[in-house]
């Protein structure tokens, strides 16, 4: 089998590896249908997250499953499945209380980006649907697995309700999601913070009702123009840098809730300014595995289409133009098909 390997800045190989085996009784493995290149896959393409030499590559995955340890029941071979980027066994404390990303058995997928995957914690991770969907709705269900799943965890943690303002900060694709999740939980108006026209139409066309390019504390101060000098209610940060989350925080009315599930890099809070701004703020590695079941199913339900995200498809040999096309802005996200 041949997979994706990062063996350092803009160096990435689809190189033999060996192919993924039952190693323990609550494994699965499964074929990949469709896999895909995510923004925080960028962050060590750019040589800003460290490497400790060579690294598999890829977190996003839905496919067919091949093989199933002793231990498994929930799902068989020949079901299609969908599973989180963090293994869970759905039954611990933190599982229970809907954090499956901070299961005590957790372990991180890094090697989607393959013919084949081996999935730990199979019962508590992977979830079938009902029957195989059509080819049509792969990408859409892809999502589920990572992008979307983080998009809607933004909208929630930001308590984004009916008739709410809401302001979304980053325009890839976990932004555009997030708009997407923000219409759906009933927004009247979402803000879409971008610079770039491909992702402002997508957004318009996810719900977005405005779009400000602004940035920083331009931003900040358009937002706050734009809602009567109150701030949003609910703020979603997308990005992880040091001054989206300033911008989110400040954008945010008091007693607001700003959420933030960019992988935060080189970001410091100063407690005096937390402490004045009166927000509540909330986030981390997004629970997918709580919310893959309606996400699934508003997607078999052809109610949403976050499938367009993807705005160049390649086959999976040529992972390495997908990383540059989306370190070059060139794509909003990349999907892959063995």
């Amino acid at each position: 089998m041949r997979g994706t390997v990062l063996y350092g800045p803009g160096d990435i190989r689809f190189e033999d590896r060996e192919t993924p085996r039952i190693e323990q009784p609550t494994d699965a493995v499964i074929r990949i249908s469709a896999t895909c290149v995510c923004g925080s896959d960028l962050w060590p393409y750019r040589g800003l997250q460290p490497l400790n030499g060579p690294t598999p590559m890829g977190h996003e995955y839905c496919g067919v499953v091949e093989a199933i340890g002793s231990a498994v029941k929930s799902v068989k071979p020949g079901q299609f499945v969908i599973g989180s980027f963090a293994t869970s066994d759905n039954v611990c404390p933190n599982c229970q209380y809907g954090y499956q990303s901070s299961c005590n058995q957790r372990e991180f997928i890094t090697r989607a980006q393959a013919p084949m995957l081996r999935v730990p914690l199979a019962d508590g991770t992977l979830v079938p649907t009902p029957d195989m969907p059509s080819d049509d709705l792969v990408p859409s269900l892809l999502t589920t697995s990572d992008v979307l799943g983080t998009g809607w965890f933004a909208a929630d943690a930001a308590n984004v309700k009916p008739g709410s303002t809401v302001v979304v900060v980053g325009d890839g694709a976990v932004g555009l999601l997030g708009v997407l999740s923000a219409r759906q939980m009933g927004a009247e108006r979402i803000i879409a913070m971008s610079r770039h026209e491909q992702r402002q139409n997508l957004a318009r066309e996810f719900g977005a009702t405005d779009i400000v390019t602004e940035r920083g504390d331009d931003g900040v101060k358009r937002i706050v123009d734009m809602t009567n000098g109150i701030g949003a209610d609910s703020v979603l940060e997308c990005v992880g840098t040091q001054q989206s989350m300033m911008q989110a925080i400040r954008c945010t009315r008091k007693g607001g809730y700003a959420s933030f599930v960019g992988v935060p890099h080189g970001v410091e809070l100063s407690g005096e300014e937390s402490f004045f701004a009166h927000v509540h703020l909330h986030g981390g590695p997004a629970p997918v595995r709580r919310y893959l079941p309606k996400l699934i199913e508003l997607v078999l339900d052809k109610k949403i289409n976050p499938g367009q995200v993807f705005d160049l498809t390649l086959p999976l040999e040529k992972v390495a133009e997908g990383y540059k096309a989306m370190d070059e802005r060139r794509a909003i996200k990349t999907l892959l098909r063995p």
